[in-house]
Protein backbone atom coordinates (compact mmCIF):
# COMPACT_ATOMS: atom_id res chain seq x y z
CA UNK A 1 0.00 0.00 0.00
CA UNK A 2 2.78 2.44 0.92
CA UNK A 3 4.67 1.58 -2.26
CA UNK A 4 1.53 2.26 -4.26
CA UNK A 5 1.14 5.69 -2.62
CA UNK A 6 4.78 6.53 -3.24
CA UNK A 7 4.58 5.66 -6.93
CA UNK A 8 1.18 7.12 -7.81
CA UNK A 9 0.43 10.04 -5.47
CA UNK A 10 1.70 13.37 -6.80
CA UNK A 11 0.66 16.97 -6.33
CA UNK A 12 1.48 19.72 -8.87
CA UNK A 13 2.24 23.00 -7.16
CA UNK A 14 2.43 25.26 -10.22
CA UNK A 15 3.88 25.18 -13.69
CA UNK A 16 7.27 26.52 -12.64
CA UNK A 17 7.95 23.64 -10.26
CA UNK A 18 8.37 19.94 -10.67
CA UNK A 19 5.58 17.70 -9.34
CA UNK A 20 5.94 16.95 -5.65
CA UNK A 21 5.69 13.32 -4.64
CA UNK A 22 3.72 12.57 -1.48
CA UNK A 23 6.02 10.18 0.33
CA UNK A 24 4.60 7.54 2.69
CA UNK A 25 6.83 8.81 5.51
CA UNK A 26 5.46 12.31 5.04
CA UNK A 27 1.90 10.98 5.13
CA UNK A 28 2.59 9.18 8.42
CA UNK A 29 4.22 12.23 10.03
CA UNK A 30 1.46 14.56 8.79
CA UNK A 31 -1.19 12.16 10.11
CA UNK A 32 0.61 12.05 13.48
CA UNK A 33 0.72 15.86 13.59
CA UNK A 34 -2.98 16.18 12.74
CA UNK A 35 -3.90 13.59 15.38
CA UNK A 36 -1.79 15.50 17.91
CA UNK A 37 -3.61 18.67 16.82
CA UNK A 38 -7.00 17.09 17.58
CA UNK A 39 -5.93 15.48 20.84
CA UNK A 40 -3.86 18.45 21.99
CA UNK A 41 -6.62 20.96 21.23
CA UNK A 42 -9.19 18.87 23.11
CA UNK A 43 -7.00 18.07 26.13
CA UNK A 44 -5.46 21.52 26.50
CA UNK A 45 -8.82 23.17 25.87
CA UNK A 46 -10.36 21.16 28.72
CA UNK A 47 -7.41 21.93 30.99
CA UNK A 48 -7.67 25.66 30.18
CA UNK A 49 -11.41 25.61 30.90
CA UNK A 50 -10.89 23.93 34.28
CA UNK A 51 -8.00 26.18 35.30
CA UNK A 52 -9.67 29.38 34.10
CA UNK A 53 -13.25 28.85 35.25
CA UNK A 54 -13.43 26.02 37.78
CA UNK A 55 -10.46 26.52 40.09
CA UNK A 56 -9.68 29.21 42.62
CA UNK A 57 -7.03 31.63 41.39
CA UNK A 58 -3.68 30.83 43.04
CA UNK A 59 -0.04 31.22 42.03
CA UNK A 60 -0.03 27.65 40.72
CA UNK A 61 -3.16 28.14 38.60
CA UNK A 62 -1.69 31.36 37.17
CA UNK A 63 1.48 29.50 36.12
CA UNK A 64 -0.39 26.61 34.55
CA UNK A 65 -3.08 28.77 32.95
CA UNK A 66 -0.45 30.48 30.80
CA UNK A 67 1.50 27.25 30.25
CA UNK A 68 -1.59 25.49 28.91
CA UNK A 69 -2.43 28.57 26.83
CA UNK A 70 1.02 28.34 25.21
CA UNK A 71 0.43 24.64 24.43
CA UNK A 72 -2.97 25.47 22.94
CA UNK A 73 -1.35 28.15 20.77
CA UNK A 74 1.18 25.55 19.62
CA UNK A 75 -1.71 23.30 18.58
CA UNK A 76 -3.09 26.03 16.33
CA UNK A 77 0.11 25.91 14.23
CA UNK A 78 0.16 22.16 13.65
CA UNK A 79 -2.13 22.01 10.57
CA UNK A 80 0.19 24.44 8.74
CA UNK A 81 3.20 22.21 9.39
CA UNK A 82 1.20 19.16 8.33
CA UNK A 83 0.53 20.84 4.97
CA UNK A 84 4.22 21.72 4.68
CA UNK A 85 5.21 18.07 5.20
CA UNK A 86 2.54 16.70 2.86
CA UNK A 87 4.00 18.91 0.11
CA UNK A 88 7.45 17.41 0.78
CA UNK A 89 8.79 20.50 2.58
CA UNK A 90 7.61 22.85 -0.16
CA UNK A 91 6.17 26.08 1.34
CA UNK A 92 2.94 26.98 -0.47
CA UNK A 93 1.53 29.52 2.00
CA UNK A 94 3.46 32.58 0.85
CA UNK A 95 5.99 34.99 2.32
CA UNK A 96 3.66 36.71 4.80
CA UNK A 97 2.46 33.43 6.32
CA UNK A 98 6.08 32.24 6.49
CA UNK A 99 6.95 35.20 8.70
CA UNK A 100 3.79 35.05 10.80
CA UNK A 101 3.65 31.30 11.46
CA UNK A 102 7.33 30.70 12.23
CA UNK A 103 7.65 33.90 14.31
CA UNK A 104 4.53 32.90 16.24
CA UNK A 105 6.07 29.46 16.82
CA UNK A 106 9.22 31.14 18.15
CA UNK A 107 7.16 33.19 20.64
CA UNK A 108 5.31 30.08 21.84
CA UNK A 109 8.54 28.07 22.09
CA UNK A 110 10.31 30.66 24.27
CA UNK A 111 7.20 31.21 26.40
CA UNK A 112 6.68 27.49 27.03
CA UNK A 113 10.31 26.88 27.95
CA UNK A 114 10.51 29.94 30.21
CA UNK A 115 7.28 29.01 31.99
CA UNK A 116 8.48 25.45 32.60
CA UNK A 117 11.68 26.92 34.05
CA UNK A 118 9.74 29.32 36.30
CA UNK A 119 7.49 26.51 37.53
CA UNK A 120 10.57 24.46 38.44
CA UNK A 121 12.15 27.42 40.25
CA UNK A 122 8.89 28.08 42.07
CA UNK A 123 8.72 24.46 43.24
CA UNK A 124 12.32 24.68 44.42
CA UNK A 125 11.67 27.87 46.42
CA UNK A 126 8.41 26.51 47.84
CA UNK A 127 10.11 23.29 48.99
CA UNK A 128 13.58 24.47 50.01
CA UNK A 129 12.88 28.08 51.09
CA UNK A 130 9.31 27.88 52.34
CA UNK A 131 9.49 30.92 54.68
CA UNK A 132 10.76 33.22 51.90
CA UNK A 133 8.18 31.75 49.55
CA UNK A 134 5.30 32.45 51.94
CA UNK A 135 6.21 36.15 52.09
CA UNK A 136 6.98 36.85 48.44
CA UNK A 137 5.01 34.21 46.49
CA UNK A 138 1.92 36.26 45.54
CA UNK A 139 -0.46 36.35 42.58
CA UNK A 140 0.40 39.97 41.56
CA UNK A 141 4.12 39.11 41.45
CA UNK A 142 3.36 35.94 39.47
CA UNK A 143 1.35 37.96 36.92
CA UNK A 144 4.12 40.52 36.54
CA UNK A 145 6.65 37.73 36.00
CA UNK A 146 4.44 36.09 33.37
CA UNK A 147 3.96 39.43 31.60
CA UNK A 148 7.76 39.72 31.54
CA UNK A 149 7.98 36.22 30.02
CA UNK A 150 5.63 37.10 27.17
CA UNK A 151 7.41 40.42 26.48
CA UNK A 152 10.81 38.70 26.52
CA UNK A 153 9.57 35.97 24.17
CA UNK A 154 8.25 38.62 21.76
CA UNK A 155 11.57 40.48 21.88
CA UNK A 156 13.61 37.31 21.27
CA UNK A 157 11.32 36.37 18.36
CA UNK A 158 11.54 39.79 16.66
CA UNK A 159 14.66 38.80 14.62
CA UNK A 160 12.70 35.89 13.15
CA UNK A 161 10.00 38.24 11.93
CA UNK A 162 12.68 40.37 10.25
CA UNK A 163 14.90 37.67 8.75
CA UNK A 164 12.38 34.99 7.75
CA UNK A 165 11.91 34.83 3.98
CA UNK A 166 10.87 32.44 1.26
CA UNK A 167 13.33 31.36 -1.42
CA UNK A 168 13.42 28.75 -4.14
CA UNK A 169 15.93 25.95 -3.48
CA UNK A 170 16.08 22.84 -5.69
CA UNK A 171 12.70 23.59 -7.28
CA UNK A 172 11.06 23.96 -3.87
CA UNK A 173 10.06 27.10 -1.97
CA UNK A 174 11.74 27.11 1.44
CA UNK A 175 10.71 29.20 4.46
CA UNK A 176 13.77 30.02 6.55
CA UNK A 177 15.99 32.83 7.77
CA UNK A 178 17.76 34.69 4.97
CA UNK A 179 21.21 33.87 6.30
CA UNK A 180 20.35 30.15 6.21
CA UNK A 181 20.15 30.25 2.40
CA UNK A 182 23.58 31.82 1.89
CA UNK A 183 26.97 30.11 1.68
CA UNK A 184 28.70 33.41 2.48
CA UNK A 185 31.13 33.08 5.40
CA UNK A 186 29.92 36.18 7.26
CA UNK A 187 26.28 35.15 6.97
CA UNK A 188 27.29 31.63 8.00
CA UNK A 189 28.81 32.99 11.19
CA UNK A 190 25.65 35.00 11.84
CA UNK A 191 23.59 31.83 11.33
CA UNK A 192 25.80 30.00 13.83
CA UNK A 193 25.52 32.84 16.37
CA UNK A 194 21.72 32.88 15.97
CA UNK A 195 21.49 29.12 16.48
CA UNK A 196 23.75 29.18 19.55
CA UNK A 197 21.72 32.01 21.11
CA UNK A 198 18.45 30.11 20.65
CA UNK A 199 20.01 26.84 21.82
CA UNK A 200 21.42 28.50 24.94
CA UNK A 201 18.30 30.48 25.90
CA UNK A 202 15.61 28.02 24.82
CA UNK A 203 17.23 24.73 25.78
CA UNK A 204 20.57 24.46 27.56
CA UNK A 205 20.15 27.04 30.36
CA UNK A 206 16.49 26.13 31.05
CA UNK A 207 17.34 22.42 31.03
CA UNK A 208 20.18 22.91 33.53
CA UNK A 209 17.95 25.05 35.77
CA UNK A 210 15.08 22.53 35.65
CA UNK A 211 17.48 19.64 36.30
CA UNK A 212 19.14 21.47 39.19
CA UNK A 213 15.81 22.40 40.77
CA UNK A 214 14.52 18.85 40.53
CA UNK A 215 17.71 17.46 42.07
CA UNK A 216 17.59 19.92 44.98
CA UNK A 217 13.86 19.29 45.54
CA UNK A 218 14.43 15.54 45.60
CA UNK A 219 17.36 15.93 48.01
CA UNK A 220 15.37 18.24 50.30
CA UNK A 221 12.29 16.01 50.34
CA UNK A 222 14.40 12.97 51.13
CA UNK A 223 16.31 14.79 53.87
CA UNK A 224 13.11 16.04 55.53
CA UNK A 225 11.36 12.69 55.06
CA UNK A 226 8.57 14.41 53.11
CA UNK A 227 8.23 11.50 50.72
CA UNK A 228 6.16 8.51 51.75
CA UNK A 229 6.03 6.96 48.29
CA UNK A 230 8.16 7.14 45.20
CA UNK A 231 5.57 9.11 43.21
CA UNK A 232 7.07 12.62 43.71
CA UNK A 233 10.50 11.40 42.57
CA UNK A 234 8.99 9.72 39.51
CA UNK A 235 7.19 12.96 38.64
CA UNK A 236 10.42 14.95 38.98
CA UNK A 237 12.27 12.51 36.74
CA UNK A 238 9.40 12.52 34.22
CA UNK A 239 9.36 16.33 34.06
CA UNK A 240 13.10 16.53 33.34
CA UNK A 241 12.97 13.65 30.84
CA UNK A 242 9.97 15.09 29.00
CA UNK A 243 11.68 18.46 28.56
CA UNK A 244 14.89 16.83 27.31
CA UNK A 245 13.15 14.36 24.97
CA UNK A 246 10.76 16.92 23.51
CA UNK A 247 13.18 19.75 22.75
CA UNK A 248 16.54 18.12 22.02
CA UNK A 249 15.52 16.72 18.57
CA UNK A 250 14.34 20.18 17.50
CA UNK A 251 17.73 21.73 18.28
CA UNK A 252 19.63 18.80 16.76
CA UNK A 253 17.67 19.33 13.54
CA UNK A 254 18.65 23.00 13.43
CA UNK A 255 22.26 22.12 14.32
CA UNK A 256 22.35 19.82 11.27
CA UNK A 257 21.24 22.76 9.10
CA UNK A 258 23.80 25.14 10.58
CA UNK A 259 26.87 22.89 10.42
CA UNK A 260 25.81 21.15 7.16
CA UNK A 261 27.64 17.92 7.97
CA UNK A 262 24.61 15.62 7.87
CA UNK A 263 23.17 14.06 4.74
CA UNK A 264 19.78 15.14 3.42
CA UNK A 265 18.29 11.86 4.60
CA UNK A 266 19.65 12.40 8.12
CA UNK A 267 18.22 15.92 8.18
CA UNK A 268 14.79 14.57 7.22
CA UNK A 269 15.02 11.86 9.90
CA UNK A 270 15.86 14.50 12.51
CA UNK A 271 12.87 16.54 11.34
CA UNK A 272 10.60 13.49 11.69
CA UNK A 273 11.90 12.79 15.20
CA UNK A 274 11.50 16.46 16.15
CA UNK A 275 7.92 16.43 14.83
CA UNK A 276 7.08 13.27 16.81
CA UNK A 277 8.66 14.76 19.96
CA UNK A 278 6.69 17.96 19.42
CA UNK A 279 3.46 15.97 19.23
CA UNK A 280 4.33 14.19 22.48
CA UNK A 281 5.20 17.52 24.07
CA UNK A 282 1.86 19.14 23.24
CA UNK A 283 -0.29 16.14 24.20
CA UNK A 284 1.49 14.56 27.16
CA UNK A 285 3.60 17.16 28.98
CA UNK A 286 0.59 19.09 30.38
CA UNK A 287 -0.70 15.82 31.87
CA UNK A 288 2.64 15.20 33.61
CA UNK A 289 2.63 18.64 35.23
CA UNK A 290 -1.05 19.13 35.98
CA UNK A 291 -1.99 15.70 37.26
CA UNK A 292 0.65 15.91 40.01
CA UNK A 293 -1.87 17.80 42.11
CA UNK A 294 -4.64 15.77 43.67
CA UNK A 295 -6.82 18.92 43.82
CA UNK A 296 -6.58 19.48 40.08
CA UNK A 297 -7.42 15.84 39.41
CA UNK A 298 -10.54 16.06 41.56
CA UNK A 299 -11.73 19.37 40.08
CA UNK A 300 -11.02 18.14 36.55
CA UNK A 301 -12.96 14.90 37.02
CA UNK A 302 -15.88 16.69 38.67
CA UNK A 303 -16.01 19.39 35.99
CA UNK A 304 -15.86 16.95 33.07
CA UNK A 305 -18.53 14.69 34.61
CA UNK A 306 -20.72 17.73 35.21
CA UNK A 307 -20.25 18.84 31.60
CA UNK A 308 -21.07 15.38 30.26
CA UNK A 309 -24.16 15.08 32.46
CA UNK A 310 -25.37 18.49 31.29
CA UNK A 311 -24.78 17.45 27.69
CA UNK A 312 -26.79 14.25 28.11
CA UNK A 313 -29.61 16.14 29.83
CA UNK A 314 -29.77 18.74 27.05
CA UNK A 315 -29.75 15.97 24.46
CA UNK A 316 -32.63 14.15 26.15
CA UNK A 317 -34.89 17.20 26.26
CA UNK A 318 -37.38 16.99 23.35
Amino acid sequence: MLAFLENTSTVYMNKSHAPVTIKPTNIIIAFLILMAFLVGTTVNGLFLWVLGLKMKRTVNTVWFLHLILSYLMSCSLMPFFAVYILHDFHWILGRAMCKIIKSFFSVVMFTTVFLLTIISLDRYLFTCHSIWSQHYRTIPRARKLIAGVWVTSLALSAPSLVFLETQEVDNKIQCDHTFAFSMDWDKGRFHLAFFLAVFLLAFLLPFLIILGCCCWIGHEMKKKSLVKTGKPFRVLVASVASFFICWLPYHLYHASLVFRVASERTVHILWDIAAAAGCFNICCTPIIYLFVGEKFQQVFKTSVLSLLNKGFMDYSIP
